[in-house]
């Protein structure tokens, strides 16, 4: 950083309060880390903006003064996205959290980005829509834009990308532009959507999103179906995917994660290999899904098939699901949590996942394999004594061995999680001379290197 934070403090007063700028050590603190395993690292200071212009003045300051900018939706980025390893000024978007406008006749809304994904579906239900991008966390939807997030919807949905109409981005000289417009399709110019959706904060700020939205669906089921193999389950996903079934979502979740499950979410399911579906269309399409849908499991040696019929049996099925990290968490005190994410080619998924298991026991690891099978993505899970080196580097070890596989398969290094500072050295080996060509665009939109800056690939060296 070239000037004092004094210095920026001064120029940031002449156009946002006092209480939007902090030096604080807790609010320091709490914008030094995400929620990874990754080292944690204090920024100078903290802003929080509360429209576009704020943004727009405070990236000015901060491109005339060369100052690294991280923008900051809630830290539940899991490969440091956040953390500012070059010191700087971390941009808090918590307060732009306003939904603008709700177009219930195209399906679209637009809102700011510190909306969280709950906030926004809480305000659609009285329109009879939702939002269907559902990661883990309760995410802000632009934490979420910036890492192409996706979730266990994404087998029908789609993820992040397919959502997203229009953006507005403060560039890192202070420009605002828009990526979009509210038609359902166009064929003019470059698709900008999908040049910054996934870019992590590395070409400037998101202040504005334009997003698709979904009619709720007049008939939901889902269910829990249980196998003695990991391997049958996941031929099962396949033969599931191939019959063309209404599958909302599929997810995987191995013995183990079972039987954390139960334990911090007081269910009693059986801690078995588990499916866990859900079908969305109209009763009687279901109802014909759903029968063909016990056929092909049956194929499979399914032992159990159990259906969650009312909404709050749904809901406590999807809550166990998403708070599985959590489970790991509360079960292991003292650890730290590692989640790794690979996708690949739906034919090589079963392979790839006996493979993990494997590799996973043979590092004496503890943890579990999960993921939203339905496109190829799976997460291990697991819990590090992070005083342990040795347990420390066959983590590493763990996580580069099935990322080196996912990408002799012909997939990638992450399905959903992004790159940010843990996958960077990944980059070359999965885009080859495609990464010169991404570069080239971070040098021409970012030429001074301030935005997020040593993320996705290495840039500069951080002095």
């Amino acid at each position: 950083m070239d000037v004092s934070a004094h210095s920026l403090i001064e120029e940031l007063k002449e156009f946002l309060r006092s209480d939007q700028i902090s030096t604080n050590e807790t609010i320091l603190e709490r914008h030094s880390k995400d929620e990874s395993y990754h080292r944690n690292s204090f920024p100078d200071l903290v802003v929080f903006p509360e429209t576009t212009q704020e943004v727009s003045g405070i990236v000015q300051i901060a491109d005339r003064t060369e100052t690294p900018i991280i923008p900051f939706g809630l830290g539940t980025s899991l490969e440091g996205h956040v953390i500012p390893y070059d010191k700087g000024m971390t941009i808090d978007f918590s307060m732009m959290d306003q939904i603008l406008e709700i177009k219930e006749n195209d399906f679209l809304v637009k809102v700011q980005p510190g909306v969280t994904r709950s906030q926004l579906n809480k305000a659609l239900k009285k329109y009879g829509l939702f939002f269907s991008v559902d990661p883990g966390a309760d995410a802000t939807l632009g934490g979420m834009a910036s890492t192409n997030a996706s979730g266990t919807t994404s087998v029908k949905y789609g993820v992040m990308k397919d959502q997203v109409h229009d953006l507005q981005i403060v560039h890192p000289d202070g420009e605002v532009i828009h990526t979009g417009n509210s038609a359902r399709k166009s064929s003019s110019g470059y698709d900008l959507n999908r040049l910054y959706v996934g870019s992590e904060g590395t070409l400037g700020c998101i202040t504005e999103l334009t997003l698709r939205v979904y009619g709720i669906p007049e008939h939901i089921m889902a269910a829990r179906a249980t196998f003695s193999s990991l391997n049958d389950a996941v031929n099962a996903v396949v033969a599931i995917l191939q019959s063309g079934l209404s599958i909302a979502r599929v997810e995987l979740v191995d013995e183990d994660s079972i039987r954390q499950v139960n334990r911090f979410s007081e269910t009693n399911f059986s801690e078995k290999t588990s499916l866990f579906l859900e079908f969305h269309g109209n009763e009687a399409g279901l109802k014909s899904d759903l029968s063909f849908m016990e056929d092909i499991v049956k194929d499979y040696n399914c032992e159990d098939l159990q259906y969650e019929h009312d909404h709050a049996s749904r809901n406590k099925l999807w809550e166990a699901r998403h708070n599985l990290a959590y489970a790991y968490v509360h079960g292991f005190p003292g650890r730290k949590l590692m989640v790794t994410d690979v996708c690949v080619p739906i034919s090589q998924l079963g392979s790839a996942i006996s493979y993990g298991r494997e590799l996973m026991e043979k590092c004496r690891l503890t943890g579990g394999i999960l993921g939203h099978v339905g496109d190829g993505n799976y997460h291990a899970l697991l819990m590090i004594d992070m005083q342990d080196k040795d347990e420390v580097k066959r983590a590493e070890d763990f996580n580069e061995w099935i990322v080196k596989d996912a990408l002799q398969r012909g997939g990638t290094s992450t399905g959903e999680h992004g790159v940010g500072f843990g996958k960077m050295k990944y980059q070359e080996q999965e885009h080859g001379a495609a990464l010169e060509v991404m570069k080239k665009i971070k040098s021409s939109l970012d030429p001074k290197g301030i935005m997020n800056p040593n993320k996705i690939f290495q840039r500069k060296v951080s002095t």
